[in-house]
């Protein structure tokens, strides 16, 4: 793992756990390259060190405003981070969208596994139109002027309305003009992968970048997506087939994003019963980065 500030192996898998509250698992073979538990006082904010609040980002339509405020973002107390929606008396959402400072390549002849714990608000699925929650990493190109989708996009975890499904995707490439359709990721689709949740509790969310036992072959690299140390997804270096590309998602620096959009293109608008407040917050235990 190359770190900066600005599939493993079957075997693996048998280790994974449900997060327990706080720590960041151990598991055999793997050390922790970078990670935050969310220690402090509750109200505070997270780390300045770690992240970086994303504000007036909007590429989806979408109606909720980012802010600093602890009213949309704080420590819990109890070693969480809570993205909290809010709508004020004009009806106007906010929410909160953080960025980690540090950006992550996948080393060469290893295992990068990004990982998340992750719950949501308890509130009824009626109540959740229009929401949005995401974990995800985008490719650093995009702040060196490389457009979307070719800075390349890892989403780890997407859920929407409330819905008991979890999506993994990939985006890509894009057309031959550089516009965002079409190419190896069928944008702006993408190359999705889906997972049913049993519940909107603590649950662990994994992306693994593997690149062991490709003998120097990118087509043989492999991206896998896991919920609960389960593999749900899995896309090769041979399924995009174009090394150029596949190296954006497994070869080049990503920053990892934690955010809760109100409304956008895919969700829709939420509707009046779609409440705000703790009920239909996203929850985080701790972030981490590790490798193999």
């Amino acid at each position: 793992m190359h770190f900066s500030a600005a599939t493993a192996t079957a075997s693996l898998f048998t280790f994974f756990s449900l997060a327990s509250a706080g720590a960041v698992p151990a598991y055999p073979g793997y050390k922790v390259i970078w990670s935050d538990e969310f220690t402090g006082e509750a109200g505070a904010p997270p780390s300045y060190s770690k992240w970086n609040y994303a504000l007036n980002t909007d590429t989806n339509n979408e109606l909720q405003a980012y802010t600093t405020s602890n009213q949309n973002v704080q420590l819990s107390g109890g070693s969480t981070v809570q993205f909290v929606p809010r709508k004020d008396a004009t009806g106007k959402w906010s929410s909160g969208r953080l960025e980690s400072q540090a950006t992550f390549t996948p080393s060469a002849n290893r295992t990068t596994l990004v990982e998340a714990s992750i719950r949501f608000g308890d509130l009824a699925t009626s109540q959740k139109k229009g929401l949005w929650p995401a974990f995800w990493m985008l490719g650093d190109a995009i702040h060196h002027g490389t457009s979307w989708p070719a800075c390349g996009e890892l989403d780890i975890m997407e859920t929407i309305n409330g819905l008991l499904t979890g999506y993994g995707t990939a985006h890509c490439g894009g057309g031959a003009n550089g516009e965002a359709v079409g190419g190896p990721c069928n944008e702006p689709m993408g190359v999705p992968h889906t997972v049913l949740l049993p519940d909107y509790g603590w649950h662990t969310w994994s992306l693994s970048i593997d690149r062991t036992n490709a003998g120097g072959d990118w087509r043989a690299e492999k991206i896998s997506w896991l919920l609960d140390g389960k593999v749900y997804g899995t896309l090769m270096g041979s399924d995009i087939n174009d090394e150029g590309v596949w190296a954006t998602l497994a070869r080049s620096p990503l920053f990892i994003i934690l955010n809760l959009a109100v409304g956008g293109d895919w969700p829709g608008q939420p509707d009046a019963n779609t409440a705000d407040g703790y009920g239909n917050m996203m929850e985080v235990e701790y972030v981490a980065v590790l490798e193999a």
